[in-house]
């Protein structure tokens, strides 16, 4: 997805710090940030924008004017990716994440497996999902708690939509929790290609379809609607925007997991979904970011 990395060092609360700022800046634009220790011992955190194409002079300084009021000392390091499947790379590294009774994990992982995990296995590919975000391992909490107390269990929340699938991780949670149909959609083919075969990797693509969709003016979201359970991680503003096209796909007495949502952002979008009439029923926190479930 990206070819490089702008990045800087601090410690944890820097890094938070620093993770909301440049997000604050750059998540209309859909360059993500993101944050990885690299010395435990020493509290030693790092900062990164990922960003597509060649470095760009223009982008490395708007990042080092937007940290000079905070971070008047930070010096911004680049890494070139060239040919190298950086995610694939990440992926080698990450442990497996417990989220509810989910697991993710890596196929180097498999032995971390319990007799009961929900368990969902990742292959490296470009696209965002692997459950060490809190946007995703929150995601995954709610999806367990909506589905399991729906009426009928989670057979009775479906046809589910997970908009912005990216890896596919949350599409094939809720695969992995009911005989449900589910429709997955991203804008980005690749994330849709990725998705498709992490879908198949975990043996739930008869449940699991997905599809390149811009919006909603796909004629797919008409043909697997209206739906029980909607799931979009994706980011506030956006979320704001859709609030409408969410709620008419949406059937009556159907739920919403919303993610992708900074914490300072929580009540705009809770005042965009509460304009359409629907109201909370729970919020999750995990590291500055929230996940909201609305009815």
């Amino acid at each position: 997805m990206s070819d490089h990395r702008y990045y800087f060092r601090t410690d944890e609360a820097g890094a938070k710090r620093g993770l909301d700022l440049l997000d604050g800046f750059f998540e209309d634009e859909g360059l993500p940030v993101a944050t990885m220790e690299i010395d435990e011992d020493l509290g030693l955190w790092e900062v990164s924008l990922y960003a597509p194409g060649d470095p760009d002079d223009a982008l490395r300084a708007r990042i080092a004017g937007y940290l000079s009021g905070e971070f008047p000392e930070a010096e911004i390091e680049l890494e070139v990716f060239g040919e190298t499947d950086w995610i694939a790379k990440s992926l080698e590294g990450l442990t497996p994440v417990r989220a509810g009774r989910f697991l993710v994990h890596g196929a180097h992982d498999r032995d971390a497996v319990r007799v009961h995990d929900l368990a969902i296995e990742l292959e490296a590919g470009q696209a965002f999902g692997t459950g060490h975000h809190g946007t995703t391992a929150g995601c995954l909490e709610m999806i367990e708690m909506v589905m399991r107390a729906s009426p009928g269990g989670p057979r009775g929340a479906g046809p589910v939509l997970d908009l912005g699938t990216g890896s596919g991780v949350l599409a094939i949670a809720a695969a992995r929790l009911g005989p449900v149909r589910i429709l997955a959609t991203d804008i980005d083919p690749v994330a849709t290609r990725v998705a498709r075969e992490n879908v198949r990797h975990n043996h739930v693509a008869e449940q699991v379809r997905c599809v390149t969709a811009t919006g909603f003016h796909s004629t797919a979201f008409g043909q697997a609607g209206p739906f029980g359970l909607i799931i979009a991680n994706i980011l506030a503003r956006p979320l704001m925007r859709m609030a409408p096209d969410i709620k008419r796909h949406l059937a009556p007495g159907g739920s919403v997991i919303l993610s992708g949502i900074l914490a300072s952002q929580r009540w705009q979008v809770l005042a965009a979904y509460n304009g359409q009439g629907m109201r909370q029923v729970k919020t999750l926190w995990r590291n500055g970011w929230v996940t909201i479930h609305l009815k």
